[in-house]
């Protein structure tokens, strides 16, 4: 089994991109991609705005494709907020003394 790598895509990758759209009879979702990369290659990506996702049909993508709609998930509500997801945790910790499995206390 080979390992995979979730990544948000950059400019380089742009060839990979339209290549995986070509395969999946698609075009390349527009906004911020976040992709699957498996052994070197990409297999999967998915659109941060739109929610569309482009994927290699020759391959076994489904729990790859998972994968990504869970994360992008998780990043949209992290920016939706506003606040970088580390520094609202820290806010949390800081100002609840009712937990203590958070706050440190016993």
């Amino acid at each position: 089994m080979s390992e995979l790598t979730l990544r948000i895509c950059c400019e380089r990758d742009a060839d990979a991109l339209r290549i995986l759209a070509e395969r999946d009879s698609a075009r390349v979702p527009a906004g911020r991609l976040l992709a699957a990369q498996v052994g070197g290659e990409l297999v999967a990506a998915i659109s941060l705005e739109s929610r569309a996702v482009i994927a290699d049909p020759f391959r076994p993508t489904a729990d790859a494709v998972e994968l990504l709609r869970r994360r992008a998930a998780q990043i949209r509500r992290a920016e939706g907020r506003g606040i970088p997801l580390l520094p609202r945790l820290r806010r949390r910790q800081a100002g609840s003394s009712t937990s203590p499995a958070i706050s440190g206390t016993t």
